[in-house]
């Protein structure tokens, strides 16, 4: 069995989180430049074995599509181009900037390194892993 990576692409930067070999705990992986994702993640995958892929999407809340999908799309339109056999699935990223926010808060970093936007692009694609990982579980 191999990992769930979990994407949270900006127009910057690109939160990355992964599972372990058992898919069971979401991990924060790293943090990279926009213009550097596919090249990260071409090399990942040449080292660790990805059975799916999970981009965070971003909504709105009366459910329609949030603006940064202008951008968002492009990415998966090339990494489908790029990466043919990685299976993607997308999903709901409402409030997981809030959300890495609070978990940054309430695990007691401090002020100048909640600032780090990388940071925050980590945790955030930790929790749409997460949130991945507990939907699966419940369908189950």
């Amino acid at each position: 069995m191999g990992r769930i990576l979990a994407i949270d692409y900006g127009k910057k930067r690109v939160g990355l989180a992964v599972t372990d070999p058992l898919q069971i705990i979401a991990t924060s992986l790293t943090t990279v430049s926009a213009h550097d994702a596919m090249s990260f993640l071409e090399n990942y995958f040449k080292t660790e074995i990805v059975d799916r892929v999970v981009i965070g999407y971003p909504r709105q809340m009366n459910n329609e599509l949030s603006e940064a999908v202008e951008f968002i799309d492009p990415f998966i339109a090339a990494f489908k181009k790029k990466f043919p056999d990685k299976p993607i699935e997308l999903a709901d990223e409402r409030f997981t900037s809030k959300m890495a926010f609070q978990t940054m808060i309430d695990s007691g970093i401090g002020k100048m390194k909640r600032r780090d936007k990388a940071l925050v692009d980590t945790i955030s694609a930790t929790i749409i892993l997460q949130s991945y990982l507990e939907q699966k579980k419940n369908k189950m």
